[in-house]
């Protein structure tokens, strides 16, 4: 099991990036959270097998139909052990 941070830039709000993020992790077992960030890029914890994060990244890359991605930065971190995907919405704590 790997942890990664991802981070993806472009038009990727209001493009349905979250739930079809949510479907494609579910899809292939990768657990952890998406949500949007304030400065319009699109915030990713995912953990599964190096294999399925390799091909979630993939799909990361190209996203939805609507979306324009330009970049997907991704770094390693620390296992959370997170139980499935969420779609975050809008948190006054974070």
């Amino acid at each position: 099991m790997k942890h990664l941070d991802i981070t993806i830039k472009g038009k990727v709000q209001g493009v349905s990036f979250r739930m079809s993020t949510k479907a494609v992790a579910d899809q292939l077992g990768v657990c952890g959270y998406i949500k949007n960030a304030d400065n319009g890029d699109v915030l990713i914890a995912a953990e599964a097998k190096g294999a399925l994060l390799d091909m979630f990244l993939d799909w990361c890359n190209e996203g939805p139909e609507k979306a324009e991605v330009t970049s997907v930065e991704s770094h390693e971190g620390e296992l959370k052990n997170y139980r499935n995907f969420e779609v975050v919405k809008k948190n006054f704590l974070w």
